[in-house]
Parts: C-alpha cells; sequence; structure tokens
C-alpha cells in the first residue's frame, strides 16, 4: 500500500514538473519569437534610420516623435535597439552553432574511442575551461582584430569544451549498451555506429546546451561590445549602446536603461527555454 502511494505521488511530481517546464517554454519561446520577428522586419518596424544623425535634438528623452529618445548623436534609440535585435541573435546563433558542432564532433570523437585520444582531447578541453570565457574572447579577438565575425569566431572556441564535455559524458553511457554492442558485432562500421545510434541518443542534452549557451553568448558578445572590441560604431549594437550611453548616464539614463532591458529580456527568453526543456526530458527518464 505504502508502495502506491509512493508510486502515485512521484508520478503527480513529474507531472507538475513537467507542466511547469511546459510552461517555461512556451514564455521563453513566445519571449524570442517576439525578438525573431523584430529582427526579421526590422526595416518596416524602425521608425527612421539607426545611422541617422540629428545633432539638433541630442540626449532628448522620449517623445511622441521619439518613443525611447535619442542618442549622444539625435540618432532614434528605438530603431537602434530594433536593429541591434539583428546583430545579437545573429552572433548568439552563429556562435552556437559553429562552436557547437566542433565541440559535439570533438566530444564524440573522446568518448567514443578513448584511450589516448580521450586524454588528449580531454586535457585540451580543460585548458579552455581554466580560462574565464570573457578572458579567452577577449584575447583571441585582440589577435584577430575587432569586428562582428571575429566576435563570432571568439564566442565559438569558448563554446567548444561546454559542448565537448557533455557530448562525451552522453557517449560514453550510450556506447555501453547491449544493442550498440550487439550491431557492432554483425560488422557495422564506426562510422554508423555513430551517426545513426550514438548521435540520435545524446541529442536531448545538446539542444538544451545549444538554447542555454545562446544567451551565454549574447552576453559575451555584448560585453565585448561594451570594452570596444566587439561589433564597431557606428553599427548598432546593444554592447556598443551601453558603452556610448554610460558617459550620459546622469543627463540621460535611458541610453544604458532600455539596451539593458534588451538584454534581460532575450536572455531570460533562451533561458526559461533551455531550463524548461532540461526539466522536461529528466522528467521523460
Amino acid at each position: 500500500m505504502k508502495n502506491n502511494v509512493s508510486t502515485n505521488a512521484d508520478s503527480h511530481r513529474k507531472r507538475r514538473l513537467k507542466a511547469i517546464a511546459n510552461k517555461q517554454v512556451i514564455v521563453g519561446s513566445s519571449i524570442i519569437f517576439a525578438f525573431i520577428l523584430i529582427a526579421i522586419f526590422a526595416p518596416l518596424i524602425a521608425p527612421e534610420n539607426p545611422l541617422q544623425i540629428a545633432v539638433q535634438r541630442r540626449l532628448q528623452g522620449p517623445s511622441s516623435y521619439n518613443l525611447l529618445g535619442t542618442d549622444e548623436l539625435g540618432r532614434d534609440v528605438l530603431s537602434r535597439l530594433i536593429f541591434g535585435t539583428r546583430i545579437s541573435l545573429v552572433v548568439g546563433v552563429m556562435a552556437t552553432v559553429f562552436g557547437g558542432i566542433l565541440g559535439v564532433a570533438l566530444g564524440i570523437i573522446s568518448g567514443y574511442y578513448g584511450g589516448k585520444t580521450d586524454s588528449i582531447i580531454m586535457r585540451f578541453m580543460d585548458v579552455l575551461l581554466a580560462l574565464p570565457g570573457i578572458l579567452l574572447a577577449l584575447a583571441i579577438v585582440a589577435v584577430l582584430g575587432s569586428s562582428t565575425t571575429n566576435t563570432i569566431i571568439a564566442v565559438s572556441i569558448f563554446a567548444v569544451p561546454g559542448f565537448a564535455r557533455i557530448v562525451r559524458g552522453s557517449v560514453l553511457s550510450v556506447k555501453k549498451l547491449e544493442y550498440i554492442e550487439a550491431i557492432r558485432a554483425i560488422g557495422a562500421g564506426d562510422f554508423r555506429i555513430i551517426t545513426k545510434h550514438i548521435l540520435p541518443n545524446v541529442l536531448s542534452p545538446i539542444i538544451v546546451q545549444s538554447t542555454l549557451y545562446v544567451a551565454s553568448a549574447i552576453v559575451i558578445a555584448a560585453s565585448l561590445s561594451f570594452l570596444g572590441m566587439g561589433t564597431q560604431p557606428p553599427t548598432p549594437e546593444w554592447g556598443t549602446m551601453l558603452a556610448n550611453g554610460r558617459e550620459f548616464l546622469r543627463q540621460a539614463p535611458h541610453l544604458t536603461m532600455y539596451p539593458g532591458i534588451m538584454i534581460l529580456l532575450v536572455v531570460l527568453g533562451f533561458n526559461l527555454i533551455g531550463d524548461g526543456l532540461r526539466d522536461s526530458l529528466e522528467t521523460k527518464k
């Protein structure tokens, strides 16, 4: 009787966790979908050209003409925020894709073959993980030069060890399953085993890690731009807008407030999706 009660309680708890996770995914997806629409239709939504300078109206607060005010050069803040969405999403997604592909490949090779190959790859990953993300990104950008493309490369490299370690752990557990041994016994090659049987079984942690890392990539990219090492002016980018606005923090606080809110919302959206997916996938096990 007690076992039945315990089982029912566990089942009820899992259903509640799954329901909460689904709500998180829905809320997070709604936020990100809104940002995607803003990025796609930026030329139609933005009231002005984000690069248009009008010094006579510099540092004006929100008004009926400029809903979020103007910056130090009289450019419309709302228009720059809207176009900045494109830069942030592109950098975050592209860095995650490139870093994820390389990290997943290294993780599968390391976990599947083991031995010296595993040791060499994981020690290199440990070296990358030992460096703080922003410092590693700064070092890479300092060598390559400041630009949006180099920012993507720098943030991609920082993504590699996280993906590699997660995938390696999953591969180590999957390759020990009996059906993998059976497939190998009937003569299946390594490439077929990896692509047809191991990779599909490690997709769940890859998806969760990808979603969570996009948020981190956007923050790192904004930090690089804030320090003057990322996307360069006059390109509208949230980190650059924060850097330019800090000089007028008392006179025009809206210059830093609105870019900060945009970063907060997009990071919140991706984190909600990632946390929701992780909780949902855990309850299925």
